[in-house]
């Protein structure tokens, strides 16, 4: 891509990137300045693996990720383009920072939207300091706030996203799990629906990584992220869990002083019965205690049902059709509807505007597609 287009694509497509929205002139030059150095940074794949310099560790997952990248276009029809054909070394943990706020007794996600990419539940910046300040903004106008570091994300297409040295130590199992699900990004995007966009692609990482294994045949893997997948699941169930507490107080006729103090309850509840979970399921793994490390609130559980709440409903419909082309098939229809109409079909209506975001009415039988 030429340097003029490429700067003229960066121009629009900082009001595009899943990193959150705003008017501001400023916000919209770090998202540009942030992309663009992530992409000048980016290195071929076989550069690196041809780079006498570089580690032999790196270059053996760099072809695990071309292997993956391989099985995601042949045997999950992927799409086949230029993401994950490059390596970039960055100096910092996360790619960008997230901040996520709710008001002081809702679990609901504030919004921000822009033109293109709609509304989502989150706000990102490449500096981890700017996303600190404008959380401690948000902070003082009374909203819960958390500020969550961010291995990767997708342009949806827009761009050629390469992979990032704050993901590429993941164990191989996580590493084909997460370019699953940002790939799964660029094949189908509803405009203000983040749990149908997150929804749709957890199920298309988790149906893609179990096949993945399958074909590696590499029991040792299989059993590492067999542990991975059941730690991740006892995680949400226990969050789930909390959530439909909080939810209760939030919705009860208490005074909001009493809501307060039994919302600090059931966070208290929370991290002593994780804490009980770790040693007694887990044998002292730790790999979630840095979601643990900062006082909870309601950002920390705005987003967890839009990731998961929907999953189990894709995987239904994966299950009635013939191959993951026509399971993308039936998805993009469902995000050509308005948004009410794709939940029903997903027999997951939206709740209702008083409802606190709470969904008590789930559809068992859903609208074949």
């Amino acid at each position: 891509m030429k340097l003029p287009r490429l700067l003229r694509a960066l121009a629009i497509a900082a009001t595009a990137l899943l990193v959150g929205g705003c008017s501001s002139v400023a916000y919209y030059a770090q998202a540009a300045h942030g992309q663009f150095s992530l992409l000048a940074q980016a290195r071929p794949l076989d550069d690196w693996i041809a780079d006498p310099v570089a580690a032999d560790s790196l270059k053996d997952k760099l072809r695990t990720v071309r292997q993956v990248r391989q099985f995601a276009v042949t045997e999950l029809s992927l799409p086949d383009n230029g993401s994950y054909q490059s390596y970039a070394q960055l100096d910092r943990p996360f790619v960008l920072w997230n901040v996520v706020a709710a008001p002081e007794l809702s679990l609901k996600a504030h919004q921000w939207c822009f033109p293109i990419a709609g509304c989502v539940d989150y706000r990102g910046y490449y500096s981890q300091q700017a996303a600190q300040q404008y959380g401690a903004q948000l902070k003082q106008e009374g909203y819960d706030v958390q500020v969550v570091g961010v291995p990767a994300y997708s342009t949806l297409g827009w761009f050629n996203d390469p992979v990032i040295s704050t993901f590429i130590n993941y164990p191989d199992g996580e590493l084909a799990r997460l370019i699953f699900h940002e790939l799964a990004h660029q094949v189908v995007y509803a405009r203000d629906d983040t749990s149908f966009n997150e929804g749709f692609a957890v199920a298309v990482e988790e149906i893609g990584v179990d096949r993945w294994l399958a074909a590696r045949g590499d029991q040792k893997m299989i059993d590492a992220y067999r542990r991975f997948a059941e730690r991740k699941r006892d995680f949400l169930a226990l969050l789930d869990k909390y959530r439909d507490r909080l939810e209760e107080n939030y919705e009860s006729d208490a005074a909001e002083s009493l809501k307060r103090e039994r919302k600090q309850q059931i966070f208290d509840d929370l991290r002593a019965e994780y804490a009980q979970l770790k040693q007694t399921r887990w044998e002292g793994y730790a790999g979630y205690d840095r979601w643990f490390a900062m006082p909870l609130s309601n950002a920390h559980l705005a987003l967890v049902g839009a990731y998961h709440d929907q999953v189990p409903a894709f995987k239904a419909l994966f299950a009635q059709s013939r191959d993951f082309a026509d399971f993308f098939s039936r998805v993009k229809k469902l995000a050509d509807m308005d948004k009410p109409a794709r939940h029903a079909a997903l027999g997951d209506p939206l709740p209702s505007p008083d409802s606190g975001g709470r969904k008590k009415d789930r559809k068992s039988e859903r609208t074949p597609l």
